[in-house]
Parts: structure tokens; C-alpha cells; sequence
């Protein structure tokens, strides 16, 4: 565990993604892992957004615990760099052309729109009911 000490930065290989963070192979065979909040500048919401499994990426070690748990940042390992991977992020999201965008919002907006006055109408007790 000698090349892994906290500020190095070092190129790992992401195995594993979960909801709080992802888990990368360090040189030596080592596990650390990048909590959400250090995979990017911007406000991560899923991380598979920004990484991949097996994908090498470069990491810094912000800190070892007591127990040998290696936390690691990659918007401190590459601070010009969180823009790519948010963009990256955003362009997987966004394959889609502006009117299939604006399509899909309306649809969506007129079903949660019927949904919504659907369960006003049965508390109301119906439409043209009277509460005589």
C-alpha cells in the first residue's frame, strides 16, 4: 500500500457503482472509494451519470481511515475535468432531439393533468354531481 497515500493521485478502475458512490481498483490491487459527493463539482444525482463499470479514471486520495478505508475524490484529481464528465453526462441524456424533449413533457404533462383531475373529480364526487 506504499503508492497509495492521501493527496496522490492515481488512475484507477471503477468496479463497482452503488447509490452512494463508486468503487475503484487502485494500483496494488487496493479498493477506495468516491462518495457521490466527490465524483463531480455539479450535483450528482445517479452515478452511473458519470461512470461506467471498468472505466480507468484518475482519483486522488483525500483521506485513510483507521480501518484502512480509502476515500477518493475525482473532482479534486481532475478539477478542469468534472466538466467533461458532466457533460458527458448530460449528453447520454440528452440523445434526444428538442421536440422529442418537448413531446414527451407534453404527454407527460396532459396524463399527470387528467390523473390529477380524475382524483379531484371522485373527492368532488363527479362532474355535474350535485351535493343537495
Amino acid at each position: 500500500m506504499s503508492s497509495v497515500s492521501v493527496g496522490a493521485i492515481l488512475e484507477g478502475v471503477v468496479t463497482g457503482i452503488t447509490n452512494f458512490g463508486a468503487f475503484v481498483e487502485l494500483p496494488g490491487g487496493v479498493t477506495g472509494l468516491v462518495h457521490i459527493s466527490e465524483v463531480a463539482d455539479t450535483y450528482v444525482r445517479d452515478v452511473k451519470d458519470y461512470l461506467k463499470e471498468q472505466e480507468r479514471i484518475k482519483v486522488k486520495v483525500i483521506n485513510i481511515d483507521a480501518n484502512g478505508k480509502i476515500g477518493l475524490s475525482i473532482k479534486q484529481a481532475n478539477p478542469r475535468d468534472t466538466e467533461s464528465h458532466s457533460d458527458r453526462a448530460r449528453s447520454r441524456t440528452s440523445n434526444e432531439s428538442f421536440e422529442d424533449k418537448l413531446a414527451r413533457f407534453l404527454k407527460e404533462s396532459d396524463e399527470k393533468q387528467q390523473e390529477f383531475r380524475k382524483s379531484t373529480d371522485a373527492k368532488r364526487g363527479g362532474r355535474g354531481s350535485s351535493r343537495y
